[in-house]
């Protein structure tokens, strides 16, 4: 029972580790993206995006075309910080808080999937902005 127990341990552990190098590398992937939205460089933003995104939209145009018209915290981006990292369904899902170019601050919600070229985005989507007290 002991070795069982440690055994347990021993691999929470190591997913936890490996948990680590994802957030990493999942940070990476989406501020990579912000940052070529930044820079108006749709094609490195195009990279980013899994090949899901990349069958819905068809080339790098249209992709960015829908970002500038719907997501234009996005397009115009700054004061990037990550928030919870989540497993949800077996998917591995990244919140996000923005700045966008009025000031307005925004929490976007990134799936990611892991692909032959690493982490990808699948995603995203606008999360209510929550209730402030004053």
């Amino acid at each position: 029972m002991r070795q069982f127990l440690a055994a347990c341990a021993m691999l929470l552990a190591l997913a936890g580790m490996v948990r680590a190098q994802d957030r990493g590398a999942i940070e990476d992937v989406i501020g990579g993206q912000l940052e070529a939205f930044n820079q108006r460089d749709v094609e490195m933003a195009w990279t980013y995006a899994s090949p899901m995104i990349q069958g819905m939209f068809g080339n790098s145009a249209n992709f960015g075309m829908m970002v500038q018209r719907g997501y234009p915290m996005v397009w115009t981006n700054s004061d990037v910080r990550y928030l919870e990292l989540r497993e949800i369904g077996g998917r591995l899902w990244q919140k996000v808080m923005v700045r966008d170019e009025n000031g307005g601050l925004h929490i976007l919600d990134y799936q990611m999937i892991e692909t032959e070229n690493g982490w990808q985005i699948n995603g995203v989507s606008i999360l209510p902005a929550p209730d402030v007290g004053v």
